[in-house]
């Protein structure tokens, strides 16, 4: 497994994300301290672009990193990988366990790239084996840019509240155009169901989204579906003809 960068963890337990949003206090020189910060993140932004920028045909894969081996969702999001490595595409993972684990399996044991964006977290987040490529940020916001940059398409499996952040940004990205419109798919019906109710039954009615908005999420059991729907959308011969029109309402 080629590793570029490992992150620290300090003693105290306290994060650089943590020690750059922190509010200062007339006792702080943050004047001086944030302003040198920024070099440390300029560096991670390079980094980043420098080991990734032969990615092409990435595929992020999200999921909750407490999905434990003998889950179905585990297995499914392995084969999800396997499948979409044998279809010629690199698997992007937050390098962690759970589903993390899983698609960097599925993609290492196909023989596939299989890229892990590791982060410092004071608990949960250790890498873990299965990858090819694995790099480590101090900075979540850092790491975010690389998952949107050089992915074709994001793939949901079920997650909590670091899951649903990448989600919900990266509608928040297509929605405003500020990015390309990419495939976001979800894995698993019972699991999603009720947020998409909910979606459907009180933003759209509100209306706080649009129709086009709504229609941005696709929702499956089946990894070869999966897989099908981001074909389809990266081996279109001109994938940016299939850009629907969102009026922003945010």
């Amino acid at each position: 497994m080629e590793k570029t960068k490992h992150a620290d963890i300090p003693e105290d337990g306290v994060t650089q994300d943590e020690r750059l949003l922190e509010s200062p206090t007339p006792a702080d020189a943050f004047t001086h301290t944030d302003t040198w910060r920024v070099f440390r993140i300029m560096g991670e932004f390079v980094e980043g672009f420098d080991e990734l920028a032969t990615v092409t045909r990435g595929v992020a894969i999200f999921g909750s990193a407490r999905t434990p081996r003998e889950s179905p969702y585990y297995a499914a999001a392995q084969e999800t990988a396997a499948l979409l490595s044998r279809a010629g595409f690199a698997v992007i993972t937050g390098g962690g366990p759970g589903i993390m684990e899983a698609a960097n399996r599925g993609a290492l044991e196909e023989g596939g790239v299989s890229i892990g964006c590791n982060i410092e977290l004071p608990f949960e987040q250790k890498a873990n084996q299965y990858q090819t490529k694995s790099l480590t940020f101090d900075y979540f916001f850092v790491r975010k840019t690389m998952f949107v940059k050089y992915s074709t398409a994001f793939v949901i499996f079920p997650g909590g509240y670091g899951t649903l952040d990448e989600l919900f940004e990266a509608l928040t990205l297509i929605q405003t155009r500020k990015i390309k419109d990419f495939p976001v798919v979800l894995f698993g019906t019972n699991y999603w169901r009720g947020m998409i109710d909910w979606i459907r039954g009180v933003l759209l009615p509100e209306p706080a989204i649009t129709q086009a908005d709504l229609d941005l999420l696709h929702l499956t059991d089946s990894p070869s579906e999966i897989v099908e729907i981001v074909r389809s959308y990266v081996d279109a011969p001109h994938p940016e003809n299939k850009k629907v029109s969102h009026d922003y309402t945010g």
